[in-house]
């Protein structure tokens, strides 16, 4: 294991008061670095990159040198997914296309952090353009299984004590997954509450940009610099009603995951919370099929112009995918983006029929697959992030083998600040 204690709030709040600085906290992590990056290959290499930070760290400490005046995420150093633009960083997104071709203007998330006072550290190893075909990074429990994909980097960056948050996306279920194989707390809001200006584009109607802490409490203050219209609400004193989704959806967990996900919901219902069976996803087999190939279409798209000049650059599982998305008819594009909004809808209705405030389901179908050929199976995510629901996968008990095992939490559409400020004392039942 090369785990260590990182916790976003905990950072916030020394380095607001003064009892660390941003200098101090970049050698530590430069050293922590240092030591760890061999073993889990979270970081895309850069020259330079700890002259950079510690210049940034320096001048953020000359422009704030009254604890009264810092923004919120003062000196938080943070790791980003290299998909997404940052200024002077060149995108690479996990393929060898020409950095020069994929770079672009940085995008507003990055923006809203660094103006919260946040210092990019460093890009992290993404999946080729965020698909499957994976990098080198390894789980930071077990070096020997993968980290899930394709925010690889960043979930094992921040399992792995090297920064207290990082950015990932999810088109599927590249944050909720690598959460869950790395241990962390993932989020993923409601489709496009944080805008996906300046990230390379996969699938325009289900790409979400999500974000990776140790803690829920890290993860809601994150929330607020980087959500749209964030809305602070006062804390809510009763729980939640928790649905579980019973039926094919969940019957795509593996013997172990369910195990571990049972074991979950009994620790949910010791600490007080009220667990509803409610049966839903029966069509989960046409709404995957749907998701897949909405996505295959909006792939091509994305790609046309690179694609054109460079396919033999994209790896064969990436081409195959592009491929078949170029086959895809206008009128089934259309079907599927509308598809989004149905599901949507009937999960929300479903919810309040059955009198439930939040889902809660397994982060993944089992632990983390040993090798780092494949990234493991998003089965589990695809159904919220095909419609759009603000989602939060939470770390919960391990295999006999030490894997982690995680639960996800889903709320109604827009309700990312409730989903949040619930997730802390689902958080601590879970633990």
């Amino acid at each position: 294991m090369v785990l260590h204690d990182e916790r976003l709030a905990d950072s916030i709040a020394a380095l607001r008061d003064d009892r660390l600085s941003p200098t101090a906290y970049v050698d530590e992590l430069r050293e922590r670095t240092g030591r760890v990056e061999p073993q889990i290959h979270a970081f895309v290499s850069e020259d330079g990159r700890w002259e950079r930070v510690l210049a940034d760290a320096a001048a953020l400490e000359a422009r704030f040198p009254n604890p009264a005046d810092r923004p919120p995420l003062y000196g938080v150093p943070i790791g980003v997914k290299d998909i997404f633009h940052v200024d002077g960083l060149p995108t690479r997104a996990g393929s060898t296309l020409p950095p020069a071709v994929l770079t672009e203007q940085q995008g507003e998330a990055v923006q809203r952090m660094q103006a919260a006072g946040a210092l990019v550290i460093g890009k992290t190893v993404t999946t080729e353009f965020a698909y499957f075909e994976p990098g080198p990074t390894r789980n930071p429990h077990n070096t020997a299984h993968t980290p899930g994909g394709s925010s690889s980097g960043s979930a094992a960056a921040v399992a792995a004590g090297l920064c207290p948050f990082a950015f990932g996306s999810q088109t599927v279920g590249s944050v909720i997954r690598p959460a869950a194989f790395c241990g962390v707390v993932g989020f993923k809001p409601t489709f496009d509450r944080i805008p996906p200006s300046g990230m390379i584009q996969f699938s325009e109607s289900v790409d979400h940009v999500g974000l990776f802490t140790q803690d829920t409490e890290g993860a809601e203050l994150a929330a607020a610099c980087l959500c749209d219209d964030w809305r602070h609400l006062p804390s809510q004193r009763e729980k939640p009603v928790l649905g579980v989704p019973a039926g094919p959806y969940l019957d795509q967990v593996s013997a172990e995951g369910r195990r571990g996900f049972e074991t979950h919901l009994d620790a949910l219902r010791d600490a007080g919370f009220e667990l509803v069976r409610v049966p839903t996803l029966e069509d989960i087999e046409e709404i995957n099929e749907r998701h897949e190939r909405l996505n295959a279409a909006e792939l091509a798209i994305a790609h046309e112009a690179w694609y054109d000049t460079f396919a033999e650059e994209y790896s064969e599982t990436t081409r195959s995918l592009i491929e078949e998305g170029q086959a895809v008819p206008t009128k089934e594009i259309a079907r599927g983006r509308q598809g989004r909004i149905e599901l949507r809808e009937r999960l929300e209705e479903t919810m309040v029929d059955a009198g439930i405030d939040l889902w809660v389901a397994p982060s993944a179908p089992g632990a983390a697959p040993a090798g780092i050929e494949t990234t493991g199976d998003p089965a589990m995510n695809l159904p919220w992030t095909h419609s759009g629901l603000p989602t939060i996968a939470l770390p919960g008990t391990t295999t006999d083998d030490g894997l982690p095992l995680g639960v996800q939490c889903v709320a109604p559409f827009g309700a990312d600040e409730r989903l949040l400020d619930w997730s802390h004392e689902l958080a601590a039942a879970l633990q």
